[in-house]
């Protein structure tokens, strides 16, 4: 689903993406981690054409992306990069709620307005609806993101980038601004969404997420992939020095070693 090849992405002098490559398989679940500066947040916002790189390709469904020539020299014309954008859903830390919209406001205003989508309003509000109703907010659809707490925010901002129909799902950082109980209802949604076969690419430093529902976990340093592979191997027996100095600030690993020694644990 998702093919990135040589991606190369500075600002001014300082180089944060140095040649990226990835595959991302059709309904996979791709984890990303890595320090902050590593280039993982860069790497989102080039596949959502939020952040314009240098050189390299992105295929999406098999669809050269954003440009006209793989040597990046050309942009696509704008209106087909919305249309494109709309396949590349976003999820960020910030909601990015308009708040003087409702909540079912907010939903239906890029599939009534976008010309990839432009659905009549009856159309929008009940997809909307069933959205809602699938994130669990179903009661909030007239109620405006100020009086919801931060995870009902999130969920509603992920349930507007749904409204898109996208194929490909990006997550930045999605629960780092919540407060800790408030941490489970967005991922229980993001499970949701793995289990029902959504492509997504997550940036995140919930390792226990990434060891349940990762297919793969990707570990990124200095703009660079330095280490990829199947959660176990990769969070339990890091190869890289680099990789393995990171892990040590998050106790849920040695946690997850103990629980997996004494025969629990995520299946083989």
């Amino acid at each position: 689903m998702i093919e990135v090849r040589g991606l190369r992405k500075s600002f001014g002098a300082h180089a944060v993406l140095c040649g990226v490559d990835l595959d991302v398989a059709r309904g996979e679940v791709v984890v990303v981690l890595g320090s902050s500066g590593s280039g993982k947040t860069t790497l989102l916002r080039c596949l959502n054409f939020l952040a314009e790189y240098e050189s390299g390709q992105i295929h999406i469904d098999g669809k050269l992306m954003w440009y006209e020539d793989e040597a990046c020299t050309r942009k696509r014309p704008s209106r087909e990069i919305a249309a494109d954008r709309a396949a590349v859903g976003m999820a960020f830390q910030s909601f990015n709620l308009f708040p003087h919209r409702t909540v079912l406001d907010n939903i239906t205003l890029a599939p009534l307005s976008v010309a990839s989508r432009r659905l009549p309003k009856a159309q929008a509000e009940a997809e909307a609806m069933a959205l809602l109703e699938r994130v669990g907010l179903a009661d909030k659809a007239h109620a405006h993101p100020a009086t919801l707490s931060g995870g009902q925010q999130q969920r509603v901002a992920i349930a507007r980038a749904l409204a898109m129909k996208p194929k490909v799902m990006l997550f930045d950082e999605v629960t780092s601004a919540l407060d800790p109980e408030l941490v489970g209802e967005v991922l229980a949604v993001m499970r949701q969404l793995a289990a029902e076969g959504m492509t997504m690419v997550v940036v995140t430093h919930e390792i226990h997420f990434a060891f349940e529902v990762a297919n793969r976990v990707v570990f990124m340093d200095e703009g660079l992939v330095a280490e990829q592979g199947d959660p176990r191997q990769v969070l339990l027996n890091p190869r890289t020095a680099r990789l393995q100095t990171f892990l040590k600030r998050f106790k849920e690993v040695g946690y997850l070693a103990a629980e997996l020694a004494s025969g629990g644990g995520r299946a083989s």
